[in-house]
């Protein structure tokens, strides 16, 4: 099967020197993370049967956010980690997507418009949550950016995971309604929000009057309780904007790889001229210490220690499904084959024989058997 290293690893070297010191740092590093990823030139462990006189070799990982061979034991390990903060009540996805006129504005200045993009659609959430109409009080929100459509192209937007209800100034519990907050009312509002925030920035100018007319995306659904919906926004959350399952073939220098429709969830095919995919690729690969996670009302840092007073609050009146173990869907992340000193022949224990030094930087210190 070929994957996105392969691409690169073949036409990665044109494509540099094509573009020079035009290519952005934080291209050039995922170009090289995704390359070297569980090969030799990232070091790793050597193993020996003596039962069978199997040889196995164990590569580090390059640990790269972009990377569609890293992604599952960091999904793992972040739902281990947020199961602290489930609560035992329905819980809905919210998504706010930006104008096609903000797109490419996005493009060139990303850590501003994401901040934005969060600021806005966070604030206007909670705004409406307070309002008595409907919630009255604080509400939670997980949120994760995704830059991508499904063929590729530049489309930001968030996705947030909140907890059915809301927080009230007297410590109760007020549940959600079956459409959590109205999506309509929640646009103008969203929109309003960026539209002032843009104000007070240089960039107000750069977007046509007309964006500020049109209806803006807002969608909210419900995605179930607890940790069926955490494992839900993890399959968001650590989804690479294409993973190496979607690559049908590569041939005389074009790309093929299938998407499904938004509209009709149909699955078709895209072909690419090699250059052409890559650069769909790297437009997705977010500068250093963006932060594409957030948390804000009671989920955020500052306000964690209220989550026992929910759950005492909730306790009594909530009865969930019974829980189960998080686990993200194979079908959505790219499979990892779990480091182990089993023999894959025979199943006896197998015996260190030797580490492979890396070439140029350290690797990180998990490693995975290599493919």
């Amino acid at each position: 099967m070929t994957e996105l290293a392969d691409i690169f690893r073949r036409y990665g070297p044109a494509y540099r020197s094509k573009f020079g010191e035009r290519l952005l740092p934080s291209h050039r590093q995922a170009m090289r993370a995704i390359e070297q990823c569980r090969t030799q030139a990232l070091g790793g462990q050597v193993y020996h049967c003596d039962q069978c006189a199997e040889t196995r070799y164990s590569y580090h990982s390059c640990r790269n956010r972009h990377c569609p061979k890293c992604q599952a034991n960091t999904g793992q390990q972040w739902l281990s980690n947020q199961r602290e903060l489930l609560l035992p009540v329905p819980y809905f996805m919210l998504t706010f997507t930006l104008p096609a006129q903000l797109r490419a504005l996005t493009r060139r200045q990303q850590r501003l418009m994401v901040n934005l993009l969060f600021r806005a659609s966070a604030a206007a959430t909670q705004q409406l949550g307070r309002n008595p109409r409907w919630l009255g009080g604080q509400i939670g929100l997980i949120g994760v950016l995704h830059t991508w459509s499904r063929d590729l192209m530049y489309h930001p937007h968030v996705h947030y995971l909140a907890p059915g209800g809301a927080l009230t100034d007297q410590g109760q519990w007020r549940p959600a309604r079956n459409f959590f907050l109205p999506v309509k009312v929640l646009s103008i509002l969203f929109r309003a929000k960026f539209r002032d925030a843009l104000k007070r920035t240089t960039l107000y100018d750069q977007v046509p009057a007309e964006t500020w007319d049109q209806p803006w995306v807002v969608h909210a659904q419900p995605v179930g309780y607890a940790l069926p919906a955490l494992n839900y926004l993890a399959r968001y959350l650590f989804r690479v904007a294409l993973g190496n399952n979607r690559i049908l073939k590569v041939n005389q220098g074009r790309v093929t790889f299938r998407f499904k429709t938004n509209d009709t969830g149909q699955v078709r095919t895209c072909t690419l001229a090699a250059e052409e995919f890559m650069r769909r690729f790297l437009q997705h690969v977010l500068p250093k210490g963006l932060v594409k996670v957030r948390y804000y009302g009671f989920l955020s840092p500052g306000q964690r220690h209220r989550l026992q007073q929910l759950r005492q609050c909730l306790a009594p009146v909530t009865t969930p499904p019974p829980a189960v173990q998080p686990q993200i869907s194979a079908a959505s992340t790219p499979a990892v084959q779990v480091r182990s000193l089993c023999c894959p022949t025979c199943g006896q224990a197998m015996r260190w024989v030797q580490s492979i030094r890396p070439r140029g930087r350290c690797p990180p210190t998990a490693t995975t058997w290599a493919a």
